[in-house]
């Protein structure tokens, strides 16, 4: 039987809602690890913005999307990748060198591969997006 996947779901909706030219999404249900992801794509500019509302006990969040991003997805199964192993990776998932992020998991937190690279670390693979 097949997992649910509430990250792959959310990234989805996203990549949806960005091929239909909309301008918000909503995202049911919300987590800490959503919003880390989401406030990645914000720092690199892949969304304008997110607000996390509970509204009558209810936790969403509101993705306000600029029509930057081409594409978001989950990664699965998460590959667990070492420190010198991220540029497998980076030609499996992004288009070009340079261009678009691997979004990783690893003992300090959420962080983009290029930053994984630059502290040092290795971790496990949880999207992309370009």
């Amino acid at each position: 039987m097949a997992q649910h996947d509430p990250i792959m779901d959310a990234l989805t909706k996203i990549r949806n809602a960005e091929i239909a030219s909309k301008k918000e999404v909503i995202l049911k249900p919300a987590s800490k690890f959503l919003g880390e992801i989401l406030k990645i794509a914000k720092e690199n500019d892949y969304i304008e913005d997110y607000k996390v509302n509970d509204s009558k006990g209810v936790i969403f969040i509101e993705v306000k999307l600029n029509g930057k991003m081409n594409t978001c997805k989950a990664i699965k199964p998460r590959y667990a990748v070492k420190r010198n192993d991220f540029e497998k990776y980076e030609k499996r998932y992004l288009p070009a060198r340079d261009l678009g992020l691997l979004i990783v998991s690893t003992p300090q937190g959420l962080m983009t591969h290029s930053q994984a690279k630059l502290k040092g670390l290795g971790g496990r693979l949880i999207a992309f997006m370009y």
